[in-house]
């Protein structure tokens, strides 16, 4: 039954691709085909399918509402077998790929400073990652494992903790000065950044600093924290992150830490893999070698360790 719905391949990329360009001429170019056998294929298309795709307009072809609708799943599914394949292809004949989702900026500000340490002690492993923001299901996606913030809840995922955040309150030095920032009740009158998900950070900052604020809320907000640091590395204003994520600001005294106030929030980072499946060598190294990083100074930004 399954077989009988799925057109033919090529006539899915003929189609995809004349939608794309608007022309069967230019599809034929790009498919290194005659302009006729592109024709011909999406002609092929629109009988097994029953419906009109294109509306022949002179020299035009415009797509009709069926075909609006077609084209968005087919190029969803091209896509997702352009990935599945290249990723099949990474594989070349070895076991020892790990298909990892992780945070953005975890990833690029944590994780891959990091990698080289895991790559010395397993040479033979390769890495795919990708990013992924909210738990997803390890039986729909093509994952090995994740990495996750907040509690350690993952539906069929055995979460392990690897270290919780502690958030500062940074700017650069030349902010901290202009403004004449010396006591953390200065934070009121000056431009906090704010990150969307967190957005009880700075009134908890205040709470733990002792602070009365009736504007703890106010700010511009950012989706990532990397866009935090950034908007605070230019004097927009104080941004509140976990220290680890600017780890190698503070250490080039492009960003300090503006009081020794810092804020312990209860969510954790987590290593999660599926609670069904066999766990590969791969990713048990991978576990065991994450759990020593985090240990060794993971939330303070600490480097990882040379051999």
């Amino acid at each position: 039954m399954r077989r009988g719905f799925v057109p033919h391949a090529d006539n899915l990329l003929a189609f995809e691709c004349a939608a794309r360009h608007g022309s069967f001429t230019r599809a034929a170019e790009e498919l290194h085909l005659t302009q006729g056998a592109v024709s011909k294929q999406v002609r092929q298309l629109e009988e097994r399918l029953g419906v009109e795709l294109f509306k022949r307009v002179r020299q035009r072809i415009v797509l009709t509402d069926a075909g609006r609708l077609y084209l968005h799943d087919v190029r969803e599914a091209i896509e997702h077998l352009t990935d599945a394949t290249r990723q099949v292809m990474s594989f070349g004949g070895s076991a020892d790929v790990l298909n990892l989702a992780t945070l953005p900026t975890f990833g690029t500000k944590w994780l891959a400073p990091r990698l080289a340490s895991f790559h010395r002690r397993y040479p033979q492993a390769s890495f795919n990652l990708a990013v992924r923001l909210r738990p997803f299901d390890f039986a729909r996606e093509p994952f090995d494992a994740a990495i996750h913030y907040g509690e350690p809840v993952w539906a069929g995922g055995i979460c392990e903790p690897l270290f919780a955040e502690e958030v500062i309150a940074v700017a650069t030095p030349a902010y901290r000065d202009h403004h004449g920032l010396r006591m953390p009740a200065d934070l009121n009158g000056v431009v906090r950044l704010h990150q969307s998900t967190r957005p009880l950070a700075w009134k908890q900052w205040f709470e733990a600093a002792g602070v009365d604020s009736n504007t703890a809320f106010q700010g511009p907000r950012f989706e990532q924290f990397g866009m935090i640091s950034q908007a605070a590395a230019n004097n927009l204003g104080v941004a509140l992150v976990p220290r680890f994520f600017v780890a190698e600001e503070l250490a080039s005294g492009r960003l300090v830490q503006l009081f020794d106030t810092s804020l312990s929030l209860p969510s954790a980072y987590h290593f999660v893999y599926p609670e069904n499946r066999t766990i590969r060598p791969v990713v048990a190294a991978f576990r065991d070698w994450l759990a020593e990083e985090a240990g060794n100074g993971g939330a303070t930004g600490r480097s990882a360790r040379q051999p």
